[in-house]
């Protein structure tokens, strides 16, 4: 099964740009995406089409903000449930996580919280990863889990060009990075490194200053697993070639 993750920073904006053919020439079983920023009524008038696809949606109450979206490939077998949020409304109401149940697996696609550029969100940020941290764990006990998204956090030094220069940001502050940290040593498994070792990538890009073209980024969109599937992961890559958004698609095969 080939799982694909990509936060499109617009769903409406990248339907202008290739993202037709990304579908026609990747082929993802299952495409999650985040920050999709279209409301349910915006995507009704939108007639936005998914040849092939069943989709799932959870579209935030603020609109043309945040939100997620699934795509299941309508050949293979669907979710037994799909389910938007985990039963808290302060977090819920942004349409930032769905739970998608597999027959032998969770797939939970999420958009993290960005803890913003003063950190004023950091707090909200931190609640929120504990508290579906602890959602998951329940989950684990049923079915492992896979999870994917745009996790708005570079983990360690070498998951960010410039992490001297970064530190304390947003996206790198020790009270992100010890969370994600904490996340993985509860029984997650962040699949790239599991795969790849040390290989430099990034999946997200400023648009600012040519920082794509001077490959000054940070890896900040995961999948990561319960450790039951360990022995289950194929391959894990990082799109970086695939553009139409400041971030590129990440792949997991099961």
């Amino acid at each position: 099964m080939k799982l694909i993750s990509w936060n499109v920073n617009g769903i409406r904006a990248i339907m202008k740009k290739n993202f037709s053919d990304f579908l026609l020439e990747v082929k993802p079983d299952v495409l999650c995406l985040q920050e999709v920023k279209i409301s349910e009524s915006s995507k009704n008038d939108a007639n936005l089409d998914f040849p092939g696809y069943t989709e799932y949606w959870n579209c935030a109450k603020r609109p043309g903000y945040s939100g997620t979206a699934i795509l299941v490939r309508e050949d293979i077998l669907q979710p037994l449930k799909v389910a938007n949020g985990f039963g808290a409304a302060k977090f819920d109401d942004e349409g930032r996580t769905q739970i998608a149940e597999f027959k032998d697996f969770y797939l939970v696609n999420c958009y993290f919280p960005n803890s913003n550029s003063e950190l004023s969100r950091l707090d909200y940020k931190i609640e929120f990863n504990e508290s579906l941290q602890k959602h998951l764990k329940k989950l684990e006990e049923k079915k492992p889990i896979v999870i994917c998204g745009d996790f708005n956090v570079a983990h360690l030094d070498i998951d960010l060009a410039r992490p001297k220069e970064n530190r304390g940001s947003a996206g790198f502050t020790p009270e992100e990075c010890a969370w994600m940290t904490n996340f993985l040593g509860a029984g997650f498994i962040d699949s790239y490194r599991a795969l790849n070792g040390d290989k430099v990538q990034y999946t997200w890009w400023s648009y600012r200053a040519g920082a794509r073209e001077r490959n000054v980024g940070w890896r900040i969109d995961y999948f990561c697993t319960s450790k039951k599937l360990l022995k289950k992961l194929k391959n894990a890559q990082i799109l970086d070639k695939i553009v139409g958004s400041d971030h590129c698609p990440v792949v997991l095969e099961l």
